[in-house]
């Protein structure tokens, strides 16, 4: 027999659901609206952003002709491929040992994940800065290797944050999958590397691919880092915009501000849809994206 809800607790739930859908909104809102005021600022047809003069693409237009713009995207672009390639390498090889090895040392090696994720930016790229200065070599203008010193600057910056995410992220992986796969082909004399090519590799293929698009996405929204780490022959766009603002924003700025915008929701929906095509569920997806087990 079933109860039915009375009428009075019914009105008296909706007031409290329809004002938390409202502060929803509003956080939504708060959140999302200065990226939308970007959006439509790269419309703009005057010289400068703030004053709108008419609609139009004469900022894309102006931002595709500008060498300076298109180099330091460049620039950006290479810096995230590379950062992306070693993110992934180091932090797929960490997780796996989390998972694959444990032992005493894995709680030491969590806190220091996760010392890299609180450390505040500054301080790192501070650190950074000196650290590249003392040492030189590949890092300094008397790099043996032939390879701008400052994009192995901006690979190696970039790739610290980053690093750190995609280990937590293959470890989640791994931890949700049977080890029984790795042990019955030990069984059958198949080498570690065979084991690790055929089963494990290709089991945590998704969340290694996810993780490499995350890294891409944060070394394209690096700042403070890029500012501090820079050369003049590898400046990325985010410092070429930190340098803009100080002066007149123009529109050409949120035009090409807006491409990159577009380029990193399409590297996150990729993201998204890798997982989702591995069989993980909307929830399984979040819980990989944020390193959950």
């Amino acid at each position: 027999m079933s109860l039915a809800v009375p009428a009075v607790t019914r009105h008296r739930r909706d007031p409290i659901n329809s004002l938390m859908r409202i502060w929803g909104v509003l956080v939504y809102v708060f959140l999302f609206l200065p990226i939308a005021v970007i959006v439509a600022f790269s419309f703009n047809t005057g010289r400068v952003m703030e004053s709108w003069t008419g609609f139009g693409f004469d900022g894309f237009t102006l931002a595709f002709n500008d060498e300076n713009i298109i180099d330091s995207v460049k620039t950006s672009l290479i810096a995230a491929v590379g950062s992306a390639i070693l993110a992934t390498v180091l932090g797929t090889f960490a997780g796996i040992a989390i998972v694959r090895r444990k032992g005493r040392w894995v709680p030491f090696f969590f806190a220091l994940v996760f010392l890299i994720l609180v450390t505040p930016e500054i301080v790192d790229a501070i650190a950074l800065l000196i650290w590249y200065v003392r040492i030189g070599g590949p890092f300094g203008p008397d790099n043996p290797i032939p390879v701008n010193f400052g994009l192995i600057r901006l690979w190696v910056g970039h790739s610290l944050f980053s690093a750190a995410v995609v280990t937590l992220i293959v470890r989640a992986r791994l931890e949700g999958l049977d080890e029984s796969l790795e042990e019955a082909a030990a069984d059958l004399y198949a080498a570690p590397v065979r084991r690790f090519t055929q089963i494990t590799l290709p089991l945590m293929l998704p969340a290694v691919l996810a993780a490499g698009l995350l890294s891409f996405s944060f070394s394209l929204d690096n700042t403070i880092i890029s500012n501090f780490v820079n050369t003049a022959e590898a400046s990325p766009w985010a410092v070429y915009v930190l340098s803009a603002v100080r002066s007149i924003l123009r529109p050409e700025l949120a035009s090409m501000s807006t491409i990159l915008l577009l380029l990193t929701l399409f590297a996150l929906g990729l993201v998204v849809l890798v997982l989702r095509r591995s069989g993980q569920s909307g929830e399984e997806v979040a819980a990989t994206l944020t390193g959950g087990g």
